[in-house]
């Protein structure tokens, strides 16, 4: 994972010619940080849980590493989920925060870099954070209040009140069970 030195503005970040590299580059709190490249395991938890987020029946689109620029910030989750509405057409960036956001844990990934990630979205308007640790087995759940959840097992994941999704953490890490 590449990092800048210097201290840049959220503009000049923006201007730079590399940020959509795979993996691509952030910027929070006046860093740019290059995103660690996703395991194996990352990829299929993104990949089946953006199918189920877009197969539920609402109004809300799930996108892979779509870059989302927040006010002094510029975030890449690993999903990001929008309502329908605000889905850019020509722009390959959401502005604002996403409405609901996952990321998910890589193993040369700080877990609160993470947290700050999410609760910076949370600030922006984000109803609702996940952070799935596929080494724990737990799944993290931030909202806006500031509350915090650690959920495992047979416990059912929260999500945005519009989208009608039901999911437990078993069946999420059931995913990986059989791509093995």
């Amino acid at each position: 994972m590449a990092t800048t030195k210097q201290r840049l503005a959220l503009q000049d970040f923006l201007k730079l010619p590399n940020i959509e590299e795979s993996p691509a580059w952030e910027f929070v709190d006046g860093q740019a940080n290059q995103k660690p490249m996703p395991t194996a395991f990352h990829s299929i938890l993104q990949k089946r849980l953006t199918a189920a987020i877009d197969q539920a029946d609402s109004s809300y689109k799930a996108f892979p590493e779509l870059r989302c620029i927040l006010s002094s910030n510029s975030v890449v989750p690993d999903i990001t989920v929008i309502h329908q509405d605000r889905v850019p057409s020509e722009n390959i960036a959401v502005e604002g925060a996403p409405d609901w956001m996952i990321e998910i844990l890589s193993p040369d990934q700080s877990t609160t870099k993470l947290i700050v990630k999410i609760q910076t979205c949370l600030q922006e308007g984000t109803q609702l954070g996940w952070l799935i640790d596929p080494t724990e087995r737990v799944i993290i759940i931030l909202w806006p209040d500031n509350r915090i959840a650690l959920l495992r097992n047979s416990d059912r994941l929260p999500v945005p009140q519009d989208i009608p999704l039901e999911l437990t953490v078993d069946q999420v890490f059931g995913w990986l069970r059989r791509a093995s």
